[in-house]
């Protein structure tokens, strides 16, 4: 029996509740409004119960979730796919309690299971059926030898590959096609489909080349752990500036004319770049020249002078020739270490970078510079502007804009600093840089797409009006039917998320990459965990597939091993439709590692919701397992 504090409760939420819902469909309808052109025969469900759930999503809805909570209703708490639905059902319960007759009017076709289903099917179009006994697909990046080793790709889609992605950053066309080829054939002789992806490079925002300096060359003798030595460094000395044979035994080359004189026996003396006295005693020919040993550590440089000298019958030296010097040094970047408070210039002029230059008292008189790759990206960027280099290795604030460049202070690093590079990615959060959404090569390289793939993955994608280009690209090539996965990278994709949904679907097949690595260094690593499921809970909304994707068992792959947070990154990656693994030595490993964790993880969840299978720990202990 209901009491009377109970039914006043209820007529309380109930009437919250119908206001609500009330303001979700006002919203909705002007939400909708604006995307009408996309939909001539009328939004469909996905876009409608998306906006739905926006609106719901604009509400503080924890008061009423306490409310509801203590009747034993449901929260609304899971009610991404069936908004209007959650919301009726509990109006409908209220009134029973309060004694009010539903008049009906709270129909709709979108319910849990219709939503489910939806969202389902929706994933089947993009990455085709789901393995059985699993429902989330694999997917992995192909490295470069995919292309030469079609065992490796039959072996990944043996093991649980469902959609290979091939990144149009790198490699070329050639190598393309044979790593799709390999797909098609491994997929055929395992039995098992396998989709796949290409994605599109977009805009290059990365530093520009390090202005090259000589590397001196460091000779090395083998020592034992009392300092003695066991072997001499060795070094051999060549006309030849191809690679050595042995990698293990540097080369350098002389002169022709010097090297014609020289013979085994003779030797080379030296002051090194520390001035200490050092010999190189000519041992043995090789095939393109002569094997040396040097029994003392030494520096060489092309500044070092040496000179040849041979021994006669007596064992007394004499000289042979004066002032050779050594070359075949490689080059090296110059380096350009930055600490906190330093300045560095992003310039639009492509020369390559250099260090600070210093006075005499050690004080800046030009700050360090390297270019930026894209150089129409510095021109919007304004005083105040966060900057981001390498992965968010290196911070700074933009302090002032000028015709040379972006000129920056460095505000975050690593105590000791940390050493820039060339091809290095740029990130500047927010901004809004101009760009065109689709580059030259972009376009060049959806011709290709169009002909090879089954979905296209859009990076750097930002805004409703990117997606609309990219859309029209497909259309001028007869690709309407092509999958797009939007990869949400920047801080401004993720504000314009619900957009670059409502842009896409219901015109094509859309996916929703969570491209957790760019997308970490633009927004902070704190807000990451936080944003990831925001996008997910939106995605389902919409019932648009996810991909959850970046450094997911990332050291299992690269290295072997796996940590134990890397494991529960991928237990809770099983809430999207489909998880990425990137490529590294022990790719199989990991796929096969993950196809393990999904198996057993959608036994106990499903998106949000926990699913109650009979758990071995809460049986009587006295029943075995």
């Amino acid at each position: 029996m209901n009491t009377a504090p109970q039914m006043l409760e209820a007529g309380r939420l109930r009437d919250a509740l119908v206001k609500l819902r009330a303001q979700i469909m006002h919203s909705t309808a002007a939400r909708l409004s604006r995307f009408s052109r996309d939909f001539p025969d009328g939004p469909p469900p996905s876009a409608i119960n998306l906006a739905h759930y926006l609106a719901l999503r604009t509400v503080d809805l924890r008061p009423l979730q306490n409310g509801l909570a203590r009747l034993g209703l449901s929260s609304l708490g899971r009610s991404e796919s069936h908004v209007i639905t959650a919301l009726d059902q509990v109006i409908r319960v209220l009134e029973v309690i309060v004694g009010h007759t539903n008049d009906g009017t709270f129909d709709t076709d979108v319910d849990f299971e219709v939503g489910s289903g939806i969202l389902a099917e929706h994933a089947r179009n993009l990455f085709g059926p789901p393995p059985v006994g699993r429902d989330v697909r694999i997917m992995v990046t192909l490295p470069t030898e995919a292309a030469r080793e079609p065992e490796l790709v039959r072996r990944l889609v043996a093991m649980g590959m469902d959609c290979a992605r091939i990144n149009c950053a790198h490699d070329e066309p050639e190598a393309w096609i044979r790593m799709i080829r390999h797909v098609h054939e491994a997929s055929e002789a395992c039995g098992r489909p396998c989709h796949i992806q290409m994605d599109l490079a977009g805009h290059k925002l990365r530093t520009g080349p390090i202005a090259p300096t000589t590397s001196a060359l460091h000779l090395r003798p083998s020592r034992d752990p009392l300092g003695r030595v066991l072997a001499p460094a060795s070094i051999e000395l060549t006309t030849s500036t191809t690679e050595p044979a042995n990698p293990a035994i540097p080369r350098l080359t002389l002169p022709a004319e010097t090297l014609s004189r020289l013979r085994p026996g003779d030797r080379l003396r030296f002051h090194d770049t520390r001035g200490k006295s050092r010999v190189l005693q000519l041992m043995d020919t090789t095939s393109v020249g002569l094997l040396a040993y040097c029994e003392a550590g030494s520096y060489l440089s092309p500044d070092i002078r040496l000179n040849a000298e041979r021994a006669d019958a007596h064992g007394a030296w004499h000289p042979l020739d004066n002032d050779i010097r050594l070359g075949g040094f490689v080059p090296r970047p110059v380096e350009i270490r930055l600490r906190r408070g330093d300045r560095l210039t992003l310039t639009r002029d492509p020369t390559p970078g250099e260090p600070a230059r210093l006075d005499a008292q050690g004080h800046v008189i030009v700050p360090a510079r390297i270019s930026c790759t894209t150089s129409q990206a510095l021109d919007r960027l304004t005083p105040g502007q966060v900057v981001w280099v390498d992965d968010g290795r290196l911070g700074g604030i933009v302090e002032a804009v000028n015709d040379e460049g972006v000129h920056l202070s460095i505000t975050h690093c690593r105590p000791q600093g940390v050493r820039l590079q060339a091809d290095k990615g740029l990130n500047f959060p927010g901004a809004d840089l101009g760009l065109p959404p689709l580059t030259t090569k972009d376009l060049e390289d959806l011709d290709f797409v169009v002909a090879h793939a089954n979905l296209v993955g859009y990076s750097f994608v930002e805004t409703r009006e990117d997606m609309q280009a990219l859309i029209q690209a497909l259309a001028e090539r007869g690709a309407t039917g092509l999958g797009i996965v939007a990869k949400i990278e920047t801080q401004r994709a993720l504000a314009h998320l619900p957009d670059i949904i409502l842009s896409t679907v219901g015109r094509h097949s859309l996916g929703i990459m969570i491209a957790r690595g760019d997308l970490a260094v633009e927004i902070g690593g704190e807000r990451m965990a936080e944003i990831q499921e925001e996008i997910l809970w939106l995605c389902e909304a919409a019932y648009v597939p996810v991909i959850w994707a970046t450094q997911v068992l990332e050291t299992l792959a690269k290295k072997g091993t796996v940590s134990r947070p890397e494991m529960t990154d991928a237990a809770m990656s099983g809430r999207a439709e489909c998880v990425m693994l990137n490529k590294g030595p022990y790719i199989l490993d990991a796929v096969h590692t993950l196809d393990s964790i999904l198996r057993r993880m959608q036994e106990h969840q499903r998106k949000k919701t926990a699913r109650l299978r009979a758990l071995r720990l809460a049986g009587d202990e006295h029943n075995g397992e």
